[in-house]
């Protein structure tokens, strides 16, 4: 009986040591797996997000009108979160923004849509919205977030190359991201008659050069006049002419000796460019504070503000990202205390920007800066362009914007920053032998503005840079 017990506790004992390697076996291969697949359970368990299942389960289902007040909602609170600001606006449903946006194509003339598109885990998904039409959703799976990322990053690295200017090495990734972005959706473009886009898109995609994607035969913005917006809820929807409106200038060819800033040497030109085309007031250098810009909007009621200086979008808080004055920064988390909602500016100008492209925070600071600021529009760059090259493209921008025959109806900021890059791409707008030509003539250049290393500007390096954040109108 002695040796019976004793055996039977050896043979215990060694199930149980089996169990446990049994346990720890298994343990392991579902670590294993789990970390592989970890992307996948996430979308799969995580039960709110655009990448989470509900969203899955909406789009599937064919719940378009519930997925964009899903879309909308989410990216009212990244930018909320963002600035701290509470930007919450009435809800907007996929109807009332194609009625809208119906009512907007009527006054203006233009006709626009509005794509959202949504990186997602496993695939890219595009959602359409046209005036008095039905919303549409595509789904592209082999546009996987990963690999969409990754193209992005290949297609900005070539166009902000200077390098590189002289070269077409920007074509393929251009041409993927039409084929992934717009591609699926050109029929229903067509069929509608668009003539003008607005992009809501999510992280990753938000300082993408879109201007500059390619459909093999010519660019993007060579078929429609854009914008990009933080959310349309977010977006002011009122239209106004701007024929009449006034102009603020301000700007600095250099800076104060306690600013550590290098010279713009092309800023006085764009400012008196500017001038000789628009009522208004213009103030270079000392004169170029933030207390003098309220002074001013006190005095007089500006709709355009264009400031010709430097401005950084960077990662962080929005205490990181500023815009230059004379002898001080702005800080964009300061911004919407200046109260530049009231009276309501139009459009805000900012020609020398530089953002820290393909991250999160600097991406919600430029392409939520027209929020953040108060102005019903922002023009902006994602990347310096030469000091010539900026000069180039602001004063055609603002020759379209104010060339009208009195029988036409005005043409929207998006429509005349279209035009002056097309000029740029046409060869319209060029610089040689010290000379500037535009759709205007000729303006001699200054020597102290560096030569190009190409006569001309039909690079998307000197154009492509420049996008219009908020109303197109």
């Amino acid at each position: 009986m002695h040796y019976q017990s004793q055996q039977h506790r050896q043979k215990h004992a060694t199930h149980k040591k089996i169990k446990r390697a049994i346990f720890y076996c298994l343990t392991t291969i579902f670590f294993c797996w789990s970390t592989a697949n970890l992307p996948t359970i996430a979308q799969n368990t995580a039960p709110g997000g655009l990448n989470g299942q509900e969203m899955r389960n909406l789009l599937d289902r064919g719940n378009l009108t519930e997925a964009v007040t899903r879309i909308e909602k989410d990216w009212e609170e990244d930018y909320q979160k963002y600035f701290e600001q509470d930007f919450t606006a009435r809800e907007k449903t996929a109807q009332s923004i194609s009625k809208t946006l119906s009512r907007l194509a009527v006054k203006t003339k233009k006709k626009p849509a509005l794509i959202y598109a949504i990186p997602r885990t496993d695939q890219l998904e595009l959602i359409l919205i046209l005036p008095d039409r039905p919303p549409v959703h595509r789904s592209i799976p082999s546009a996987k977030q990963e690999k969409l990322l990754q193209v992005v990053q290949e297609f900005t690295s070539e166009i902000t190359n200077p390098v590189k200017i002289n070269t077409t090495s920007y074509l393929e990734s251009a041409q993927q991201l039409y084929q992934w972005i717009i591609a699926p959706l050109e029929a229903d473009l067509k069929i509608a008659k668009i003539d003008t886009l607005l992009f809501c898109v999510g992280e990753g995609l938000r300082t993408i050069p879109i201007a500059a994607m390619h459909d093999g035969k010519q660019f993007l913005i060579e078929k429609y006049s854009m914008a990009r917006i933080p959310a349309f809820k977010l977006t002011d929807i009122n239209y106004a002419d701007l024929r009449n409106s006034h102009v603020l200038a301000m700007g600095a060819a250099i800076f104060s000796e306690t600013v550590n800033k290098e010279p713009l040497p092309a800023v006085p030109l764009e400012l008196s460019a500017i001038a000789r085309q628009w009522a208004g007031q213009s103030f270079i250098n000392e004169d170029f504070t933030i207390v003098n810009l309220q002074s001013q909007r006190l005095q007089q009621r500006y709709g355009i503000i264009h400031l010709a200086t430097h401005a950084e979008f960077r990662p962080g808080t929005p205490d990181n990202s500023y815009i230059q004055f004379w002898d001080t920064q702005l800080r964009l988390s300061q911004m919407r205390d200046l109260k530049w909602n009231n009276p309501p500016l139009e459009l805000l100008v900012l020609s020398a920007c530089r953002t820290a492209l393909g991250d999160k925070e600097a991406e919600l600071g430029f392409a939520g800066l027209a929020l953040q600021s108060g102005a019903k529009s922002a023009l902006a760059s994602l990347w310096y362009v030469s000091d010539a090259g900026t000069l180039a493209l602001m004063t055609e921008f603002y020759q379209q914007l104010k060339v009208s025959k009195p029988q036409d109806p005005p043409i929207i900021k998006a429509e005349a920053l279209r035009q002056a890059q097309i000029a740029a791409i046409k060869g319209k707008v060029t610089i040689e032998n010290g000379q500037l030509r535009s759709s205007r003539g000729e303006t001699p250049l200054p020597p102290s503005i560096p030569k190009l290393d190409s006569k001309d500007l039909s690079h998307p390096y000197y154009w492509a840079a420049f996008s219009m954040i908020g109303s197109p109108w």
